[in-house]
């Protein structure tokens, strides 16, 4: 159990083992239409079996690939492994950029990011796209690194700085 002066925690992953947090969201960003430049925003709506209002999966649905995470602590590996001094969250076209938690651990488990319930449903494997946008050899950079997918269970509103937390 992590405990907070202003809050008691109790986050446990698979099997019982304690999952790190809560995390934070970073960066939000939407996908108006395939191919488009990102749109970083403060905050966005999420749908329940939708996704996020102004992405093109909004329109497009998906059952499972409604919002896309990746986690900041993996940017300078991605960089590294890229070979360019740093990579912009904009760059690697996921919605949520998130820090301070494993996205790992919120595979397969439902989690509550600002007042929406999520439920991460895989991995989110690298696309083509990481070519044009880190250089050569960036599609390789990004696998192992490119954060996880979900739905949205319960709609409410993402902000950046909003808790990203396990539900029990």
């Amino acid at each position: 159990m992590v405990t907070d002066p202003d809050e008691q925690h109790d986050y446990f992953g698979p099997m019982g083992a304690p999952v790190a947090g809560p995390g934070r969201v970073d960066w939000i960003g939407l996908r108006p239409r395939r191919r488009a430049p990102l749109v970083a925003v403060e905050e966005a709506r999420a749908d329940a079996g939708r996704g996020l209002e102004g992405d093109r999966v909004f329109e497009q649905g998906s059952d499972k690939r409604q919002v896309t995470l990746v986690q900041a602590e993996h940017l300078s590996a991605v960089a590294a492994l890229a070979g360019i001094s740093s990579v912009a969250p904009e760059q690697l076209r996921r919605n949520l950029l998130v820090s301070g938690i494993s996205l790992q651990a919120l595979k397969n488990r439902r989690f509550r990011v600002g007042s929406a319930l999520l439920e991460g449903t895989g991995d989110c494997h690298p696309c083509s796209r990481m070519e044009e946008n880190l250089g050569r050899g960036g599609y390789q950079a990004m696998r192992g690194h490119g954060g996880i997918t979900a739905r949205v269970l319960e709609s409410g509103v993402i902000r950046v700085g909003d808790a990203v937390k396990p539900e029990r």
